[in-house]
């Protein structure tokens, strides 16, 4: 290990010589990648380079320890030595984690698309509450929301919201997110007081770019209609709304939300390579799933993941037997205390699995 973060350390070195020469400073794209690389082995060189310090410090304690006699002096040197050896084993720790294959999507925005599920107008109604706390999330992080398309009720319910978030490192903190949402509450529709379960499900992908995912015009069927609102009933006057099918696939996308039809297919398409991207992305990954199932990833979008109940005020992830209680300010968009154990949950089981 220490052999490869000393490679680690020169390459670093090499990457900072690089990106301070004037000549690749003129190639702007190699520049940004040069950046880029440079910025993701920084925390890495920066522990290595503090276990060599304290090895440096260790080495001095114990010459010093052979020298003296004094017994005071040489309890206060043990002391020392045993407080920098445990900071050498925390730092080998933190190391062995930042030294795991990280996904390489991590660093991609996202389009999440969120659907009522069992329940109705409740669970219409809940996945309108799930936007909300994605937004408030998203804000919080000073994130970009688009709302991309999107299918409400007459009570203000999501049968189907598709929206992108643009952001650094978005997926990596969402893509937790894909599954069921479970609600227990008394539906809003309701006077009785009975307590309802619904559900939404969401599905979080990671936003293609050009290079991930080249679309052949010919695997392309376009198709034009009105917009419609609640009930059916046309909003539009014109056929701006757009329907983009992908004939080897038979994936289909609906964008009507623009008023523009050449917005509303750009945005269309979009969706469509997210889509494409997160199934190929799913296709590698089924080999590793079926030699061992993964508790935390990007879970399965049929897999029931968390419980919001309102009675009791509690949210509980199913995925790591979590539960906070604090379900109005969770729902306010205060995820990270579940979003950093989820990511530590997934950490542990990948190093777990590097170990073993």
């Amino acid at each position: 290990m220490l052999e490869k973060l000393a490679l680690i350390e020169n390459r670093y070195e090499e990457l900072e010589g690089m990106i301070a020469d004037p000549e690749v400073i003129n190639r702007q794209e190699e520049w940004r990648q040069l950046v880029k690389e440079h910025a993701s082995l920084e925390e890495i060189v920066a522990r290595y380079r503090e276990i060599k310090k304290i090895e440096e410090e260790v080495k001095g304690a114990g010459e010093l320890l052979q020298e003296t006699e004094d017994r005071e002096f040489r309890v206060m040197i043990e002391q020392e030595l045993d407080e920098l050896n445990l900071r050498q084993e925390a730092l080998l720790q933190e190391l062995k984690l930042l030294l795991l294959p990280k996904d390489p999507m991590d660093e991609k925005n996202v389009v999440m698309e969120i659907r009522s599920g069992a329940g109705g107008e409740e669970a219409a109604l809940f996945g309108a509450v799930l936007f909300r706390m994605y937004s408030r999330y998203a804000e919080r992080q000073g994130w970009k929301i688009d709302v991309m398309n999107s299918n409400f009720t007459e009570l203000g319910g999501v049968k189907e919201l598709i929206f992108t978030i643009e952001g650094q490192g978005a997926y990596s903190r969402l893509k937790y997110e894909s599954g069921v949402h479970r609600v227990q509450r008394v539906p809003t529709t309701e006077s009785g007081g009975r307590i309802h379960t619904s559900t939404a499900t969401v599905a979080v992908l990671p936003e293609a770019e050009d290079v991930d995912v080249e679309l052949n015009p010919n695997d392309l069927r376009i198709d034009v209609f009105r917009s419609s609102g609640h009930g059916g009933q046309s909003v539009n006057t014109t056929d701006s709304a757009v329907r983009v099918t992908h004939l080897p696939t038979g994936m289909v996308v609906s964008c009507q939300d623009e008023k523009s039809q050449l917005k509303n297919k750009e945005k269309a398409i979009k969706i469509l390579k997210s889509r494409l991207l997160d199934m190929a992305r799913r296709e590698k990954e089924m080999e590793y799933a079926q030699n061992r199932r993964s508790q935390v990833g990007t879970g399965d979008r049929s897999e029931r993941i968390r419980t919001y109940n309102y009675p009791q005020g509690r949210v509980t992830d199913h995925r790591i037997g979590l539960t906070i209680h604090q379900l109005e300010d969770f729902l306010d968009g205060n995820l990270d205390e579940v979003l950093d154990a989820l990511a530590h949950a997934e950490q542990a089981e990948k190093l777990q699995a590097a170990e073993g």
